[in-house]
């Protein structure tokens, strides 16, 4: 009997210890991790960054992302709100040799106390893209808020003739003698809406102007 009594009391000692611990000790959890799954670690001009954050958990915060090269020139905070264990992140804008050296980038991500950092190079493929700019002036042609000749003065200033070639140079005196049918326009639609490329554009630019169908007057020839 006073065996069974003693096991009694030390099974119940037992118990009243990991009691006390639970009691009196703070509650551990895991912090939350993030990761990064690049669509591929090496990338060329006119080429769109892709990446997608894995986290093991949603805590409602936004996952902050600085992007910087080797120098450590970098971007401002970019936030990204995270709301599934999966979040792709497209880049909107393509890599432009005026604006991004060649070599080698890092992605920095924090999210919830957590931080993962991977990296990527970029190289030179030949590739030739028109550039950003051109969206919002091409954007303002299709709506009528600047005329045919103010158009192809941007691409005659910011587009490489590989791919764009103005056979004039455009200025205050000539630019309003430019002519571009009215059909023209949905071309541009379709490459601001992505439905053709830059190559494609460049190619039917140069096909209409080569062909006199995007027309430049007697006047603006005479001053070539």
């Amino acid at each position: 009997m006073k065996k069974q009594a003693m096991k009694r009391k030390s099974a119940l000692f037992s118990i009243l210890v990991a009691l006390s611990f639970a009691i009196f000790l703070p509650d551990i959890h895991a912090e939350p991790s993030v990761d990064i799954t690049m669509e591929k670690t090496t990338y060329s001009y006119c080429e769109k960054l892709f990446y997608t954050i894995e986290v093991s958990e949603i805590t409602g915060e936004t996952a902050i992302i600085h992007i910087r090269d080797e120098t450590g020139k970098g971007s401002s905070a970019i936030p990204i709100p995270i709301t599934s264990l999966q979040t792709p992140v497209p880049s909107l804008i393509a890599f432009e040799k005026e604006i991004f050296p060649l070599g080698k980038y890092f992605i920095d991500v924090e999210y919830s106390g957590a931080q993962v950092t991977t990296e990527f190079n970029l190289i030179d493929s030949n590739s030739i893209c028109i550039p950003e700019l051109i969206k919002p002036i091409m954007a303002n042609w299709l709506s009528g808020n600047i005329s045919d000749g103010f158009l192809m003065d941007a691409f005659e200033k910011y587009v490489d003739k590989k791919l764009v070639d103005i056979p004039i140079e455009i200025n205050e005196n000539n630019v309003y003698n430019v002519t571009i049918p009215e059909w023209v326009k949905n071309v541009g639609y379709w490459w601001i809406e992505e439905a053709i490329s830059d190559e494609d554009l460049g190619n039917t630019l140069n096909y209409l102007i080569d062909k006199k169908i995007i027309s430049f007057s007697s006047e603006i020839s005479d001053g070539i």
